[in-house]
């Protein structure tokens, strides 16, 4: 059981990244008030919460109502955490884990943040709510993966909005050289377990055969 949560933990806090997220959420916010800032973080970590617990409660539900089988879904899942890793590595924002250039030039320009980009796609973004969709498990597998997802993703999205309040100091301490590096480090992780996504996929479609 701990080697379970222990998986679930570190796979949602390296596709969340809650210092990533910092150091974007800094820039974001630059020019607010400390005030500003904390009712941003606390309303978008919210939010995200929301969409996750959503999928993860009705994740199965709908794979089914989908005709999508599990297999194929961790084949495409470990496909999309795959290119997040290699973003991650590279240093690059694609839109996968972080707003394109037009969506931070919007974002700058409005004065919520809370729901886009901050909750989505920052937070709750395809990495993550793929994620939980994977590791929740089919209802019919009793409660005990569910649980556990839920248990982790609070614990994360915890230590995520604590990132998100000391994003400043974090950014003066991290710097954004610092924090690709930590970047680089979580995405060569994401990329292995991505990986063994897709071959856990492979193997459930073949043994269906």
């Amino acid at each position: 059981m701990f080697e379970r949560l222990a998986e679930i933990f570190l796979l949602l806090f390296v596709v969340v990244d809650p210092l990533g997220l910092a150091i974007i959420f800094a820039g974001l916010t630059h020019r607010e008030t400390r005030a500003y800032r904390r009712r941003m973080a606390i309303q978008g970590t919210m939010l995200a919460a929301l969409v996750l617990v959503v999928f993860a409660l009705i994740g199965d539900p709908l794979l089914r109502l989908l005709n999508i089988g599990l297999p194929a879904f961790r084949i495409a899942g470990g496909v999309l955490l795959f290119l997040l890793a290699v973003d991650m590595v590279f240093a690059r924002h694609s839109g996968a884990r972080a707003p394109t250039q037009r969506e931070q030039a919007e974002a700058e320009q409005r004065k919520d943040i809370s729901v886009f980009p901050l909750a989505i796609p920052l937070i709750a973004g395809p990495g993550a709510i793929t994620t939980v969709l994977l590791k929740s498990g089919p209802v019919t597998d009793a409660a005990p993966g569910l649980w556990a997802v839920l248990a982790m993703l609070a614990l994360v999205l915890g230590m995520t909005l604590m990132a998100l309040l000391e994003a400043h100091r974090i950014l003066k301490l991290l710097g954004l050289t610092g924090a690709n590096v930590v970047g680089r480090v979580f995405g060569i992780v994401l990329s292995a377990l991505a990986v063994q996504f897709i071959l856990d996929g492979l193997t459930a479609g073949l043994a269906r055969q």
